[in-house]
């Protein structure tokens, strides 16, 4: 009887002990796990620092490309202004140009115009001289003449058919000299309309030489004005080219910023791609745990069924062996000196007693005892098999659970240092899970609420 009260007692004061170190466990990994949560969100705070760094850059890059895309504006609009001046200052250049070039055309057919007029006189005055030579020539004939008067009055009727010849001639000869001088007169006149001409165009040269002076120096002026304005126009060019040179490098940077975003979100997707694998995973697991636990539990219920069925033959047996330790004590208690009705009564009573009760019960035993002797071994070798299977297979689990948890938090912390120290703690108690085999009921009671956080 002792024997079986003394085994029950044992897990009753074990497991106040066992809850109390199964919550402390709990209450370590639970630290274990507000400490990695304050990590990730010391992470995730820096992360959104940087982040809001990067946004505030990217606004400042931003405002400083809208200004320098207004300055840009600003100085098309002013190239495009100057531009309308270069050409309004080019078609006034190209007017003033065909201006001087018709100047120049009048110019050059007055001087023709005065050539050809020059010519002229010179060849009238060339003509008077000569008239005039054959004048003065005809005044000494007519001197000579005179004097010879009086030496040809003798041949005076001689050559008067030669004077009326020569009159003749004279008559002609001073028509023609009539005719000279009219011609000279108006030659002179000519020639005085002519010179009146050549002044009125000298001053007419004059003034367009005067006019030629104030247009080059006006051409030179605004020849210097392009000048400046070029190389205005060359710095603004210079500086546009630079600005847009900067405004490449900046959308450079942009896009560099972009890629390096969208690359941190395809890292994120990944680990948290991984991370739900890992979940799925580890819920798999747990699920094939718990249908081991509860396989373990239906093994641990049927070995303390027939644990107690083997008590209660124990407990039979026991009391069988007690009865018959009594009825022998009765047996020998009772008095030798008997009558011979009560010795022929006890024993047929004895034998109706026997016959009736207890062959029944000796054949029970006789029944009994060898079918324990056969069945218990069985039962105990089929219960330790399925027992050490199921502890192996435990086993195996714990480690894949641990391997899975060591990923995970490998995945999820692959750079910080106190994620590190997690790792560490949950190897060292998954280490510590798979060289400690608890019992069935024990390990039941330990994994589930494990498992349910």
């Amino acid at each position: 009887m002792n024997s079986s009260l003394l085994p029950p007692a044992s897990p009753q004061k074990l497991s106040p002990s066992f809850e109390n170190s199964t919550i402390q466990k709990q209450r370590h990994e639970l630290q274990l796990l507000i400490a990695e949560l304050k990590d990730r969100d010391k992470e995730l705070n820096d992360m959104v620092a940087v982040h809001q760094r990067q946004l505030l850059a990217w606004e400042d890059d931003r405002q400083r490309i809208l200004t320098l895309a207004e300055r840009c504006n600003l100085l098309e609009n002013e190239l495009h202004k100057r531009n309308e001046i270069i050409k309004t200052l080019t078609k006034r250049l190209k007017l003033l140009e065909s201006q001087q070039n018709d100047s120049k055309t009048t110019l050059e057919h007055t001087q023709q115009k005065f050539k050809e007029l020059s010519q002229k006189t010179t060849d009238t005055t060339l003509h008077c001289q000569v008239l005039e030579e054959k004048n003065q020539n005809l005044n000494c004939s007519v001197l000579e003449l005179s004097a010879k008067i009086g030496q040809l009055q003798a041949r005076e009727q001689e050559l008067l058919t030669m004077l009326k010849l020569k009159d003749k001639d004279i008559l002609e000869a001073t028509d023609h000299i009539t005719e000279f001088t009219s011609k000279f007169k108006q030659l002179e006149s000519a020639l005085r309309a002519a010179k009146s001409e050549e002044f009125s165009i000298n001053k007419e040269k004059q003034d367009f030489k005067l006019r030629l002076k104030e247009l080059l120096l006006e051409t030179n002026k605004l020849k210097d004005d392009l000048c400046e304005k070029m190389k205005e126009n060359n710095e603004q060019r210079e500086e546009i080219m630079q600005l847009k040179q900067e405004n490449g490098y900046l959308k450079n940077e942009l896009a560099l910023s972009v890629e390096k975003a969208n690359r941190k979100d395809q890292l994120l997707q990944f680990a948290k791609s991984k991370q739900v694998r890992t979940d799925t995973e580890l819920s798999s697991l747990r699920q094939i745990y718990v249908k081991q636990q509860r396989d373990l539990q239906f093994l641990h219920f049927n070995l303390e069924s027939s644990q107690e069925l083997r008590q209660k033959h124990e407990k039979k047996t026991h009391e069988m062996s007690e009865e018959n330790a009594d009825l022998n004590s009765f047996h020998l208690d009772s008095p030798c000196c008997l009558t011979s009705t009560q010795k022929g009564d006890r024993p047929q009573r004895y034998e109706k007693f026997s016959d009736a009760d207890f062959p029944l019960e000796i054949s029970n035993l006789s029944v009994i005892q060898p079918t324990k002797r056969c069945c218990n071994p069985t039962i105990d070798q089929e219960a330790c098999s399925r027992t050490s299977k199921l502890q192996h297979l435990l086993a195996e689990s714990r480690q894949m659970v641990a391997d899975l948890e060591l990923s995970t938090l490998l995945h999820a912390s692959p750079r910080c240092s106190p994620n590190s120290s997690g790792v560490n703690t949950t190897t060292e108690l998954a280490e510590a899970l798979c060289r400690t085999p608890l019992p069935a009921a024990e390990e039941s009671e330990a994994k589930l609420p494990f498992f349910s956080l």
